[in-house]
């Protein structure tokens, strides 16, 4: 019994390796044309069975990781730099400005040009903005209710909602 443990613990970190050497081949090259079926055969595997493993191990598909972590580098350009959002879209890998538009809305919850006004630069430690700013590792936005800092909440619910705490 523990002969076949440790078979089917050394399976599943060989897995985990491949895997991860394809998520790190997507984060260093994520700005070049990449595909499903590239990144399937530097781990020497079928495109199917590619998509089911990456998904069961990092619980999203390899193309919503590629497009996640383009959105990720997307945003922190159009916090830290005065490039079009054209150049942008293109720097990080998205061959279409209305791909780009529409994927960034549906992670972040609202258009780069809104991102970019919102989030003007601000004096901390980049780590802590990058942090903040993060998109879901689900890669969906927020759709509906009330957050902590959003302005809408008026001075009686702000009231209440202290009175609970104490």
């Amino acid at each position: 019994m523990e002969i076949q443990a440790a078979n089917d613990a050394s399976a599943v970190e060989a897995r985990n390796r491949l895997m991860l050497r394809a998520r790190d081949t997507m984060d260093r090259s994520f700005h070049e044309e990449l595909d499903v079926p590239g990144l399937a055969r530097t781990v020497g595997m079928s495109e199917a069975h590619f998509i089911r493993t990456f998904k069961a191990v990092f619980a999203e598909t390899p193309h919503r990781y590629l497009q996640r972590r383009r959105v990720e580098r997307a945003m922190f350009s159009l916090r830290t730099t005065e490039r079009s959002i054209t150049d942008v879209c293109f720097d990080v890998g998205f061959n279409s400005l209305g791909t780009f538009s529409r994927t960034f809305k549906e992670i972040v919850g609202m258009s780069p040009s809104s991102y970019r006004q919102r989030f003007e630069p601000a004096a901390v430690p980049s780590c802590f903005a990058m942090a903040w700013a993060r998109p879901s590792s689900f890669g969906e936005a927020l759709t509906s209710g009330a957050q902590y800092s959003d302005s809408s909440v008026d001075g009686d619910q702000r009231k209440s909602h202290t009175e609970e705490q104490t």
